[in-house]
């Protein structure tokens, strides 16, 4: 990677100070983050890393709440006009300021074709510079929660993007190479001192970032991500003490961990939720023995594969008991959630069988399940296809890397597949996201079934412009009990999130699964 002068003599300046009095943080994940284009990616991976480097309007404080970020305040000048006074003082890691400009040409630039972040700034009319540390947003129609929405987005240089032909996000689902994807300039605590996709990836922390003097700041001055895709080599480099710190570490070791005194634990209750997807649209079943017709169009299979898998079971002998079974959407912290979904349907193979039957597929099909190639998801869909076995759906399991699978995702390329989406607090996003119809023009970006249904898709975008918050919770709730109704998903389970790490480490952790560096404290 060749850095313009400014960032080599800042990245110079990094080392000596981290050389002198810094503490190194090592990270080992499953998980390379594929891009580090802000806008290109919409995923857990890509996120951790991401948001190190780039920031947006709004982050979240230490209890996951949402606080100002590069906007110091907000406002609804109108119901369908948003004004936001932007941080004054703070610099790109290039050294340029940030203003006005970066910030419309960001918000415009996260909604664009190729911008994973697109789908979840619907309804944004406009964005205009007002002066130099202002911006108007006006919306298409009134929306109570605009501010949530505006998580995760980053903002850019545009100076930046327009000298190195990054103006546009990179197309990853076209295996776009640009700047973008292998470069950084953002504004956050951490810049980019080196990337290795697939093997390494090392960040400096800023010592010219805004935030310097927050209270509760960590002592880490550089973090070092490894990709060590091997649940047991990822291990071994934590004992060997090559690595510090371990996400996702495997369920069968966790009480072992726990019991041996050598290293901490940090565990929450994840905010996502792990489901079952199906191919909805097409007339055929792609790679199926079933020819001419598509089961998954019916409800009554969708709800046969449901009791047919023992989740209970699952999470006990697969998980070791580190996830809790829902039959939920989302978690209790998302607005709108019903407590009453929390309870699955019961395991009943007999009655999934007796529903196929009805459906006219008494002599069962087969179906390939498309997984990612992590460890735990892998015998979780390992099991899932013995247990669809006893019901004659014949699965033939096929585990994919993230760049493969994630793809196949977003241009639903895939008949049958295990999913998990970590949301925000706001429901909105995830509705817009997994379960409204597909548009190509950002709604539906990530339903891989190309599920549709008209009575749903009024519900989100009611959710979207109610107005009062207590009338969008019931409208979250209606949508979340119709999905319940006609399962365009089938929800498993949500993990218990854990992290491994050596026992002088002190973090912050969010139920996101998301590892806020500036807070990490190595003693």
């Amino acid at each position: 990677m060749t850095l313009p002068r400014t960032l080599a003599a800042l990245a110079a300046a990094l080392l000596l100070a981290a050389a002198a009095h810094g503490k190194t943080l090592r990270i080992a994940s499953a998980f390379d983050p594929n891009s580090l284009d802000p806008h290109a990616l919409a995923l857990l991976y890509h996120s951790r890393v991401a948001t190190q480097i780039y920031e947006g309007l709004v982050n979240r404080d230490r209890d996951f709440k949402l606080v100002p970020s590069l906007a110091v305040s907000w406002q609804a000048v109108t119901p369908t006009l948003w004004r936001f006074k932007l941080r004054p003082d703070v610099r790109f890691h290039d050294g340029a300021p940030f203003t006005a400009d970066d910030a419309v040409f960001s918000l415009e630039r996260a909604m664009a074709r190729t911008s994973q972040r697109s789908t979840q700034l619907r309804g944004i009319a406009g964005v205009r510079k007002v002066d130099a540390l202002t911006i108007e947003i006006a919306l298409a129609a009134p929306d109570a929660v605009l501010p949530e929405k505006l998580w995760l987005v980053a903002m850019m240089s545009k100076a930046w993007a327009e000298k190195n032909n990054v103006a546009l996000p990179q197309d990853y689902n076209a295996k776009q190479e640009t700047y973008a994807a292998r470069n950084a300039n953002g504004t956050g605590p951490w810049v980019l001192k080196r990337y290795e996709p697939d093997r390494r990836l090392v960040l400096a922390a800023n010592p010219h970032w805004w935030g310097r003097d927050e209270q509760g700041l960590g002592n880490v001055t550089e973090a070092i991500f490894t990709t060590i895709q091997s649940d047991a080599t990822r291990l071994a480099a934590l004992a060997s003490g090559e690595v510090d710190f371990v996400f996702d570490p495997p369920f069968q070791d966790i009480a072992r961990l726990q019991s041996g005194g050598r290293f901490k634990l940090a565990q929450t209750s994840d905010i996502g939720t792990q489901y079952l997807g199906f191919d909805q649209a097409r007339a055929e079943l792609e790679g199926s023995d079933l020819k001419g017709r598509n089961p998954f169009e019916d409800v009554r299979v969708r709800r046969a594969v449901y009791q047919a898998i023992d989740v209970e079971a699952i999470v006990a002998k697969v998980l070791r008991g580190q996830a809790t079974p829902t039959g939920s959407f989302v978690s209790r912290q998302v607005d709108g959630y019903v407590p009453e979904l929390e309870r699955r349907l019961p395991f009943d193979p007999a009655a999934a069988r007796a529903l196929l039957k009805e459906a006219g597929y008494g002599n069962g099909f087969s179906v390939t399940l498309d997984c990612v190639n992590v460890t735990f998801r892998a015998a979780v869909c390992q099991a899932i296809a013995a247990m669809l076995a006893q019901v004659d759906i014949r699965v033939s399991f096929q585990p994919a890397p993230a760049a493969i699978f994630f793809p196949k995702l977003t241009q639903a390329t895939t008949s049958f597949f295990e999913v998990g989406w970590s949301p925000g607090t706001d429901p909105w996003v995830f509705f817009q996201n997994m379960v409204r119809t597909y548009d190509g023009a950002g709604a539906g970006a990530f339903n891989g079934g190309r599920y549709s249904n008209a009575k749903l898709d009024a519900l989100i975008d009611a959710i979207r412009v109610e107005p009062d918050l207590k009338r969008r919770n019931a409208l979250a709730g209606d949508a979340l009990r119709l999905m319940a109704a006609e399962l365009p998903l089938v929800p498993l389970y949500r993990r218990t999130l854990t992290w491994a790490m050596r026992p002088n480490i002190a973090v912050v952790q969010w139920p996101s699964d998301v590892l806020e560096l500036r807070w990490v404290r190595v003693d």
